[in-house]
């Protein structure tokens, strides 16, 4: 089943979506729907399902039992079309050390089926906006570990993906570096990209739209931070967090 593309159709989609691994239950079960342009927050301790969840959606993993569609594409049967759509950040750093900051803009961008020339056209401003103008030439392991973030990031919306998942995409990184991440990331939501993010951090949770909250695989809290906070009678969203995975 394919479900219709609009602009007034979910971005993602997920119905009864399972993943096990043997007879561990990785992902429980869960529902959901993010709207279009939505900056929405995955929350919930290690181990909770977030980045299984998150690798299903991008069609790096196929469930177990479930349906999600993701721009209205199934997760099980258009896992090659889903990737081309999306832009995936990972936790753990994925490009080359070894490669200077523009030679691994030029090979993500083969990887995303863009020219050397659109390539060269979309890292330009890409490198100002990420203050990465004047580092072009320089190794990779030679970035702070902030602008080794940034740079994963331009490496994920080169080809200016509807749907951006970024898994603990500041982990590591120091409180000024998050900021200007997260001004990037409003920005991509101002333009209409719908952004899926698992973080650890409460204020960036609380500058999203929307948190889930996810305990054993299971999807146990959703709504805006307000919400939550009025659901948990919480003066904050971390504590409102701690109050959900209590129960």
């Amino acid at each position: 089943m394919h479900k219709t593309s609009s602009s007034d159709s979910p971005a993602l989609m997920a119905e009864a979506l399972t993943r096990k691994f043997g007879r561990f239950t990785a992902v429980d079960a869960i529902d959901l729907e993010v709207r279009r342009g939505e900056i929405f927050a995955f929350l919930g301790p290690n181990g909770a399902g977030k980045t299984t969840a998150i690798r299903m959606f991008c069609g790096l993993l196929p469930p177990t039992s479930g349906e999600a569609w993701v721009d209205g594409l199934n997760i099980a049967t258009d896992r090659e079309q889903i990737k081309s759509q999306i832009g995936y950040m990972s936790q753990k750093f994925s490009l080359y050390d070894d490669l200077s900051v523009v030679e691994n803009l030029t090979f993500c961008g083969g990887v995303y089926g863009l020219s050397r020339s659109e390539t060269a056209a979309a890292a330009g401003p890409l490198l100002k906006r990420l203050g990465l103008f004047g580092r072009e030439s320089l190794i990779t392991r030679e970035l702070p570990p902030g602008f080794k973030q940034r740079l994963a990031l331009g490496c994920t919306i080169l080809h200016r993906p509807r749907i951006l998942f970024l898994d603990e995409p500041t982990a590591g990184v120091d409180p000024s570096a998050r900021r200007e991440f997260w001004d990037v990331i409003y920005e991509l939501a101002a333009g209409g990209t719908t952004v899926f993010v698992t973080t650890h951090y409460m204020d960036e949770a609380t500058r999203c739209n929307r948190v889930a909250i996810m305990k054993d695989g299971r999807l146990i809290a959703l709504g805006t931070p307000g919400e939550l906070r009025e659901r948990y009678d919480a003066p904050t969203l971390q504590e409102a967090f701690h109050r959900a995975v209590a129960e």
